[in-house]
């Protein structure tokens, strides 16, 4: 696996993600101003999260084609019944890389109207595309991510979706474009170290947070904590030439603790091993309500 390759395929993920998510920059520049880090290059990030749909040729059987060439390891199932979800999340080949979260939306339990809509703009997706790209190609893998495999909705489409599932509209507009990336913040100094201490460092510099379940979502052991800012607002051109305000992307923190068995270890002898991995179900679920309309609404 080349390390450059990967590097290569994660700036063509990020460059566009953070001139589409204003909040990026923001956070970035605030953590710079208060002498947090010196630069962007010392954030660690815990993980991407992509969303895909259930449909034949695509999904997660498709897309982690990509990551598994590149020495990701596909780990935990998730399932998000109240949203007709499925997902897993993929440990990377090295530390330094973000884990992945791959979620995909169970077409199948939806309604007859909304399988509809979907099935007819995938239609024309006889094969699998992740197949007939060159893998061992940084570049071609990088422009995939924002590759147009199905026509833009109409707004009439992307309404009708969001009447049943907000995820579905996201998908069916942003396609593979990246949902999230997340700052680890157990990794920052002692005065921003935890979820709660660096939210309310967001706070002050005017960052709206997810509320749903909470501003901190906990893992039923107590281990993983997670918030997030609520997705900004973006203007959308419809394939019927209309346009319309619709949710973008957002920024996640995560706080990742120390298992009790390695309590008592010097800090500078902690290592990810040592640390609550993986995911919660719990915690994604409201996540997840970063781009719905009840969190984007307050976040206007």
């Amino acid at each position: 696996m080349s390390t450059a390759a990967l590097d290569m395929i994660f700036d063509a993920l990020f460059t566009p993600y953070k001139t589409r998510v204003p909040d990026v920059e923001k956070v970035t520049k605030a953590m710079v101003s208060h002498a947090i880090i010196k630069d962007e290059s010392e954030i660690v990030n815990d993980h991407i999260a992509f969303r895909t749909l259930g449909v034949p040729n695509l999904g997660v059987t498709s897309f982690e084609k990509i990551f598994l060439h590149y020495g990701y390891t596909k780990k935990d199932y998730y399932y998000f019944e109240g949203k007709k979800l499925d997902a897993y999340w993929y440990a990377p080949p090295q530390p330094h890389y973000p884990r992945i979260f791959m979620s995909e939306l169970r077409v199948q339990d939806l309604s007859d109207k909304a399988q509809e809509i979907i099935r007819r703009y995938t239609k024309d997706i006889v094969s699998d595309p992740v197949d007939a790209l060159d893998l061992d190609d940084p570049e071609a893998v990088g422009e995939f991510f924002h590759k147009s495999l199905w026509e833009l909705p109409t707004a009439a489409d992307y309404n009708a979706l969001a009447q049943e599932s907000e995820y579905a509209a996201w998908v069916i507009y942003n396609r593979y474009y990246l949902n999230h990336y997340t700052i680890s913040v157990h990794e920052l100094p002692d005065d921003y170290n935890t979820v709660a201490k660096f939210n309310t460092f967001l706070e002050s510099i005017g960052i709206a947070l997810n509320t749903s379940g909470g501003k901190i979502k906990t893992s039923a052991d107590g281990l993983l904590k997670q918030s997030s800012t609520i997705a900004k607002m973006m203007e959308a051109e419809f394939a019927d030439g209309s346009t319309m305000e619709i949710a973008g992307s957002y920024v996640e923190f995560a706080e990742r603790l120390v298992f009790p068995e390695y309590k008592d270890l010097p800090k500078e002898a902690i290592t990810r091993q040592h640390r609550r991995d993986g995911f919660e179900s719990a915690n994604a679920d409201k996540i997840f309500e970063s781009t719905y309309n009840e969190q984007t609404l307050k976040g206007k």
